[in-house]
């Protein structure tokens, strides 16, 4: 192989890691000329699109702050959107008292209420492109939250509950897999994460030997990603691939809690407590690639008076969203975005091969 195409092939190699850099750009999502209480938080990013909440209404960001979208529909309060995938959204909200599943596409009007006949409560926590993973209560449910199915209407639900478990939710999807947790003779009567294919008899108990419980947040790709508590109630960062056997605590040296929340399916995100220098425990944003030694701290990144970061979704380009605390302690959506940018590092390795050539 040629240089020339060596250099090509390396950098073509390299861009299909989601984080293409060590360095991030930390962007405040919050809006401009809100009280000073108000807070907000990203929960979801695909590209420069996110979603969260800004105060009590769900909102739709495309890259900065001034951007934002309320999707706030009529006869609804406290809003939240916590997934998005193509140009849709998903959440839930508070009507006549109860929580409703909700789905977007792109303004407040567009919504789809998703609770179906007989439940009271439902929320939606994340969506594919046809589909939406959550929870609900209802008659059908004997009275606990059971983990739910939608295929975009309210009709369409399907109950994730295992057999004889006696409460579950869906918290990630991907494809036609979902992610979550039930508690019941199923799961040896302690809450354990879970793996669904579509049914509440496809479910895969992922619950690592030794850990007295477990829940699963994310899902990309073979990765599932969530917590497991250990004998003394800590509470570790989990990344499994399938099955129980397969989990790798994700817990950084001199880090005593930790949690993954995201998975693009290479790179996980969380947060932790604990310390990256002497001296500086504090709550840290947090990116790894795998394993427990190999993280980057998103905290260096944020902009001064910044701190007590969390890192809640990574998408396919790397881009990160969560939220951070300012000096007074009020949440504020960020964005960390990876640098330099895949358009930057392709036009580099070109421009490289291409100079070389000409030497030649």
């Amino acid at each position: 192989m040629t240089k020339q195409l060596f250099v090509i092939f390396a950098f073509l190699i390299f861009l299909t890691c989601p984080v293409f850099g060590v360095s991030y750009k930390a962007i405040d999502l919050h809006p401009s000329g809100l009280s000073p209480l108000t807070r907000s938080y990203a929960y979801s990013v695909n590209g420069t699109q996110i979603v969260g909440r800004v105060g009590s209404d769900a909102t739709l960001w495309n890259g900065n702050s001034s951007s934002y979208v309320n999707l706030n529909p009529i006869g609804y309060t406290n809003t939240q959107a916590n997934g998005i995938c193509g140009t849709q959204q998903a959440g839930y909200g508070i009507k006549n008292l109860s929580d409703h599943a909700l789905l977007w596409n792109g303004s407040a009007e567009s919504y789809v209420d998703l609770n179906p006949n007989g439940f009271s409560n439902c929320r939606v926590y994340g969506l594919s492109s046809t589909q939406q993973a959550g929870q609900g209560l209802g008659t059908s449910t004997g009275g606990v939250y059971h983990a739910i199915l939608w295929n975009g209407t309210a009709d369409s639900y399907v109950d994730l509950n295992p057999a004889g478990c006696n409460g579950s939710g869906a918290w990630g999807i991907y494809g036609n897999q979902q992610v979550g947790y039930a508690v019941g003779p199923a799961t040896g009567n302690a809450t354990h994460a879970l793996l669904w294919n579509g049914s509440a008899e496809s479910f895969v108990d992922l619950n690592p030997s030794g850990y007295q419980r477990s829940f699963a947040y994310g899902i990309c790709g073979s990765q599932q990603v969530g917590i497991a508590y250990d004998s003394s109630s800590n509470r570790h960062a989990f990344i499994w691939n399938g099955n129980a056997e397969s989990g790798i605590d994700l817990t950084p040296p001199n880090f005593f809690d930790s949690y993954a929340y995201g998975t693009n399916g290479i790179q996980q995100v969380g947060w932790g407590t604990g310390s990256t220098k002497p001296g500086s425990v504090t709550i840290h944003a947090l990116v790894w690639n795998g394993s427990a030694r190999s993280f980057i701290d998103l905290n260096q990144f944020l902009l001064d008076g910044f701190g007590g970061a969390y890192a809640r979704s990574i998408d396919e380009y790397g881009n990160i969203v969560g939220y951070a605390k300012d000096s007074s302690s009020i949440e504020h959506a960020f964005l960390w975005q990876p640098i330099p940018e895949p358009a930057t590092l392709l036009l580099f390795g070109l421009g490289a091969a291409i100079v070389r050539k000409r030497k030649a």
